[in-house]
């Protein structure tokens, strides 16, 4: 058996853009079993192994550690950063100020700009790190439109301002609201 992957045998989806994208890549999420360091061990070797398609998130807690890998194999020529398709996702605590969670995501993935920016959960409640899946805040509100519609409007800023390519919501298979379905591209 094949240790790599030719990333042109990959299933491709396309994108509301026409943008085509790889079908299947690798998720970050593990923070709860693996420490920051062997998600990013991981990343490494799969992009090595022909995974195009790095799923990340803020709220894993691991994307300085895999900013790092990112760096390494740029350095190292494995590949091109235009040969990846790279997200990450705003956490439910931030949703009073997404560009600041985006700007720190940018940092630690030491990335000039994100290619699919989720909004995580539909919702602004806090999960604590490491918390149960089962926990609930105490403090949790139900679903707000009208927070929403504000959380997808610091969203589109972040587009407009050229920090991510293109907007989604997370958890959702289709949008809610139909005018999401005309988000930013650039």
């Amino acid at each position: 058996m094949s240790e790599t992957i030719d990333p042109k045998k990959v299933p491709i989806k396309t994108l509301y853009t026409g943008e085509e994208i790889p079908a299947l890549g690798i998720g970050t999420f593990g923070s709860d079993k693996y420490s920051a360091e062997a998600v990013a061990s991981a990343v490494y070797g799969a992009v090595k192994g022909g995974y195009r398609l790095i799923d990340c998130a803020e709220v894993y807690q691991n994307e300085a550690p895999i900013g790092e890998m990112l760096e390494k194999l740029f350095a190292e020529q494995v590949v091109g950063r235009e040969e990846l398709f790279i997200t990450s996702k705003v956490w439910n605590d931030h949703h009073r100020d997404v560009e600041a969670a985006c700007r720190k995501s940018l940092a630690d993935l030491r990335l000039s700009q994100i290619d699919l920016y989720f909004v995580h959960w539909p919702f602004p409640n806090y999960h604590a790190p490491g918390c149960d899946g089962d926990s609930r805040n105490p403090d949790s509100r139900p679903f707000c439109p009208e927070e929403f519609m504000d959380t997808w409007r610091q969203c589109e800023r972040l587009a407009d301002l050229g920090l991510v390519r293109h907007l989604w919501m997370s958890k959702e298979g289709r949008s809610p609201f139909p005018s999401l379905s005309k988000s930013h591209s650039t």
